[in-house]
């Protein structure tokens, strides 16, 4: 469920969802039937007979993305959960009718043909977030309940801020887009009259957002590092296994049993800026991954397409 929603989430953040559709749903899949359903899915149905179900379901899921491409002018973009090189095809007739198509899978599934087909494609790997926590120093003593809740929406207006291109954005559009996640949202149950005021609470409480007034104008941003005064995090050749190997439990965690090497330097990366694979004693990323291997936490294995993957252990 928490896969389904960080895709959810990060198509939100983006636009609403005019129609959603899910192709080979099963009662096995059962709890993520509240998520769908509020997020206004249809389910297509498909018969079990023989080995075709397979093809049945992507067969019906390239028609019904034809139809409405077609068919709903207002429909401008699509997001195809699949890492699937069957459908490269339905994605070059949608970016020849002008459509924007994302694609998301896993790194282990995910066809290069398929990747660089689509105008964006995403890891889910990366779009779960599962990155280790750093972790935050309040700077305000508050209820346990009342800190966890601030903490989450803290957390999402972050990840909305991460998906911008630009370093800030109206106050006004970043509430509209966390309306679009949380539609139950409400700034007085924060203890706040204005989403101004709540703002300014949690940039002060958490040290991430960037807040100020531009001609009349709210504008949000996020802080660096430096600008909170935190010390920049560092690997060295003493503490850089211990890195990598909560990392590695974050991915297991996460339901992950394969991951693209290029995701795990991406993560490393995002929790320790200045990274590099000379200043833990290595000359490229693939020698990381073999002392990994040595140490019992990865194997090392090569899919059909000779991409590097990494079991992990």
């Amino acid at each position: 469920m928490a896969t389904l929603r960080s895709i959810l989430e990060k198509v939100k953040i983006r636009a609403d969802i005019l129609l959603g559709k899910v192709y080979g749903y099963t009662d096995k899949f059962g709890d993520l039937k509240e998520v769908l359903l509020s997020n206004t899915f249809t389910v297509v149905p498909s018969l079990r007979y023989g080995i075709s179900q397979k093809n049945n379901a992507d067969i019906q899921l390239v028609i019904d993305a034809l139809e409405v491409a077609y068919k709903n002018k207002l429909i401008d973009s699509f997001c195809i959960v699949s890492g699937d090189s069957d459908y490269t095809p339905l994605v070059g007739k949608l970016k020849s009718m002008g459509k924007f198509v994302l694609g998301i899978s896993r790194s282990e599934a995910a066809s290069n043909i398929f990747i660089n087909a689509c105008n964006e494609f995403q890891f889910l790997e990366s779009v779960g977030k599962r990155n280790v926590e750093k972790p935050k120093r309040q700077k305000a003593s508050v209820s346990t309940e009342e800190a966890a809740d601030e903490s989450e929406l803290n957390k999402l207006l972050t990840t909305v801020l991460e998906e911008q291109d630009q370093d800030e954005i109206y106050a006004s559009e970043l509430k509209e887009t966390l309306l679009r996640l949380r539609p139950d949202f409400n700034e007085k149950a924060y203890g706040c009259a204005t989403f101004f005021k709540l703002l300014t609470k949690l940039a002060n409480r958490f040290g991430d957002l960037r807040v100020h007034n531009d001609n009349f104008n709210v504008m949000v941003g996020l802080n660096n590092a430096s600008d909170n005064g935190e010390t920049i995090p560092q690997l060295t050749r003493e503490n850089w296994k211990e890195a990598f190997a909560a990392q590695i439990r974050a991915y297991k965690e996460g339901g992950f049993d394969r991951v693209n090497p290029s995701i795990l330097k991406a993560d490393i990366i995002t929790a320790y800026p200045d990274f590099t694979e000379r200043a833990i004693g290595f000359k490229r990323f693939s020698d990381v991954m073999k002392q990994l291997e040595k140490d019992g936490l990865v194997i090392v294995e090569m899919d059909e397409q000779k991409t590097m993957l990494i079991k992990l252990l």
